[in-house]
Parts: C-alpha cells; sequence; structure tokens
C-alpha cells in the first residue's frame, strides 16, 4: 500500500478541481457558494476502485451486473471491521440503492395503509418513501441528547400495530442526521420491544463504515431478537460512491424467505460498474477508508473549535459517525429554517433542519467531509450572517 493511500483524502484536491465536477454538489447552487449540504464528500476516488472502473471500461465490460461477489466482499469487510460473521451470501439480495432496498422490504413486511415507525429527526426520505408507499408515519422522536428513547418507541409501536395492523420500525443506524451510533445495549431493547409488539424492523445501516474514533459499530442483525429483522448496506456513502448504484440487503436467519418474494426487476437496479466499485472499495481500500477516518475524526474537531470561536450561539455535539454535522441554530435568531439565512446572506449552502421532521426547527446539518480550508471559511461566512444586520 502506498504512502498516498495513508494520507487525509480530505487534504488532496482544490477548490478548484472540485468546482469541475458535475456532481448535484457541485452544480446545484452558483460558484459563490460553499456547498456543505448533500452527502458527498470532497474526496478522490481510492486508487483500487479507480482501478477496477478503469480496467471495466477498457474492456467494454459495461453490462449488467451479477454474482456474489459484493456480498463475499461485504461478508469479509464485516468479519473483519466489526467481528461480525452475520452476513451469508445466501441471505442477500443486490439493489440499486439503500433506499431502493429499503422500500422492497418494507413492501414485504407491511401493506397499504400499515404503519412505518420512524426516529426524528431524521433522513427526510424515510417521511417521503413511506408516505409515497402508502403507508403511515409513526414518529418517535429522539431524546434530548439525540438518542433512542425507549419510551417513545414504545407508544409509536403500541400507535402502529393498533386493531392488529401490521408495522415495521424504519430504523437509521449511524442516525443521520445526528451522527449518533447506537449501542448494543440500545439496540438490543429495540429488538427486545420489537418483538414484543410484533414490528419487523428495516435497518438502515448505510453509514456503518464510519463510525468514529471513541464508538462502536453494532450491526442490528448481531442483536438478539433481530433474527426477523432486514439490514441495507452499502459502500456508497464511506467511499464516495453514491453516483455508481448499488447496496445489498442482508436477511436475519427468520427473514431470508422474504429474500424469495422480492420482485425479479428488482435486480435489474444495481449498476454493474456500481457493483465493481462497492466491491473493490470493501475489499482493497481499507487504508484509504482509515485514512479518511482520521480526517473526518480531525474535521469534528475542528468543526467545534471554530464554532466555539465564531458561533458560540450555535449548539454542537460531535458525531460519533459519519460525517454530517447537526447544528442548533435556534440561539442565532435566524428563524425556523437558518438554512435559507446562511444561503441567501453568507452564501454556504447547509440542509434545513425542518424536513428531518420533530427537532429539525431551527436546525441544519452541515457536510464537514471537506478541506479545513472549507470549514473554516464556511464558519467565517456563517459567522458574518448572524452578526450582520438583517435590515442593512
Amino acid at each position: 500500500m502506498s504512502s498516498y493511500e495513508h494520507t487525509d483524502p480530505l487534504r488532496r484536491l482544490s477548490l478548484g478541481e472540485l468546482r469541475r465536477r458535475t456532481s448535484a454538489k457541485w452544480r446545484t447552487y452558483p460558484p459563490d457558494v460553499l456547498p456543505l449540504w448533500v452527502a458527498e464528500m470532497d474526496v478522490p476516488l481510492p486508487e483500487p476502485v479507480a482501478r477496477v472502473l478503469a480496467e471495466a471500461v477498457a474492456l467494454g465490460d459495461t453490462g449488467y451486473a451479477t454474482g456474489e461477489g459484493y456480498a463475499e466482499a461485504l461478508a469479509g469487510f464485516a468479519r473483519e471491521r466489526w467481528g461480525w460473521y452475520g452476513v451469508a451470501t445466501d441471505r442477500t439480495a443486490v439493489v440499486a440503492d439503500v433506499m431502493r432496498g429499503v422500500v422492497e422490504v418494507l413492501r414485504l413486511v407491511t401493506g397499504p395503509g400499515d404503519a412505518v415507525v420512524v426516529t426524528p429527526p431524521v433522513y427526510p426520505p424515510f417521511h417521503a418513501f413511506v408516505a409515497h408507499e402508502g403507508r403511515r408515519v409513526v414518529a418517535a422522536p429522539l431524546d434530548r441528547t439525540g438518542r433512542l428513547d425507549p419510551g417513545a418507541l414504545r407508544a409509536a409501536f403500541r400507535e402502529a400495530t393498533a386493531a392488529g395492523r401490521r408495522a415495521a420500525l424504519l430504523l437509521c443506524s449511524p442516525h443521520n442526521p445526528t451522527g449518533t451510533v447506537h449501542t448494543r445495549p440500545e439496540l438490543t431493547a429495540v429488538a427486545e420491544l420489537a418483538r414484543r409488539y410484533g414490528v419487523r424492523v428495516v435497518a438502515d445501516e448505510v453509514h456503518a463504515p464510519l463510525v468514529l474514533p471513541g464508538a462502536e459499530f453494532v450491526p442490528y442483525l448481531s442483536v438478539p431478537g433481530a433474527e426477523d429483522a432486514f439490514s441495507v448496506l452499502s459502500a456508497s456513502k464511506a467511499w464516495n460512491l453514491a453516483g455508481l448504484k448499488a447496496a445489498l440487503v442482508v436477511a436475519g436467519p427468520e427473514a431470508a424467505a422474504g429474500l424469495g418474494r422480492l420482485p425479479p426487476e428488482v435486480s435489474h437496479g444495481p449498476s454493474h460498474l456500481g457493483v465493481l466499485a462497492h466491491t473493490a472499495a470493501l475489499r482493497h481500500a481499507g487504508g484509504w477508508l482509515d485514512a479518511l477516518l482520521g480526517g473526518l475524526d480531525a474535521n469534528r474537531r475542528l468543526l467545534g473549535e471554530l464554532l466555539a470561536r465564531e458561533l458560540p450561539e450555535v449548539g454542537y455535539r460531535p458525531p460519533e459517525g459519519g460525517y454530517l454535522a447537526w447544528l442548533d441554530c435556534r440561539a442565532a435568531g435566524l428563524g425556523d429554517d437558518p438554512a435559507a439565512a446562511f444561503l441567501e446572506r453568507g452564501r454556504v449552502a447547509l440542509t434545513s433542519g425542518p424536513p428531518f421532521g420533530a427537532g429539525g426547527t431551527g436546525h441544519v446539518r452541515l457536510n464537514l467531509a471537506a478541506s479545513p480550508d472549507v470549514l473554516g471559511e464556511a464558519v467565517r461566512r456563517m459567522s458574518a450572517t448572524v452578526r450582520r444586520d438583517p435590515a442593512a
């Protein structure tokens, strides 16, 4: 492994190089805006991923995805990183991406009119996709410290299963937007409650490889009582591969038969290049990931220092996992949707808090997977937004 692979990927690309990109992060807003919103990282591709893609293109290997290589690569990664031996290839299905996988599993375990419990503030597509599928959204808000609330879950499960209806919990683990990494006791308590009320759990674990020092990722399917649950995982977030579509549904031992009920067309959605890229990342880009985690750890500390100095009005609890910072701006005097003010007056694009549901008002989500220089400039602009007289 080269020394280059051990250097922080967040420090390798200049702002000028990044502005040449044509993805959503860099083309949604005008060039004077610093984009720290959507979950794309300012990093180059890991060399093993770039190599496998270049080889496939050179061969014209751009057909349909097939094989068990992705599942085998995830199984190896899970054993090495998490000590988890629960990814059996015959209990997996390749899907186009995590949210499509979530939707297909929810179709297996619930029907129209049934309830899906979510834990807001949470990734906005959870609300939108569930509602679009004709399911009812039932909220079990996180507690004041941003952690799962057993009392809220119990009440939501009771409501969701009233009159004998089927129900599911759509669990975000690690949690987006707070960066909370659920502990084994917390997840075990979830599984116990889900069993008691007959609620099927679907765990979105797309941020699993991005758990930072001081926390430990616990696969939901590894806790007692989760045998009838499903997990959906992908290499997309950890290696910045969102545009290379692929993900895996993993079924617990008691849920494996459900995978056989997935419609055949589900397997047509994944990109062959995506499967190749994700497989290479899981198998060969562990060193790159370790360097990235070091950079993200440094950035979460840097963001705390910058905010304490420049924007003490903004509340910040450093994320335990991922690269998304959930900022409480209610004391900054910017109204219910501070992201609008930061964009209009500060030229910094952040993700608005209200669409995340309960607890989102007055908050913004900031993507800290950027260079330290960009983070510093973003906070300077945000501070100027707060200090500026709106009437000026």
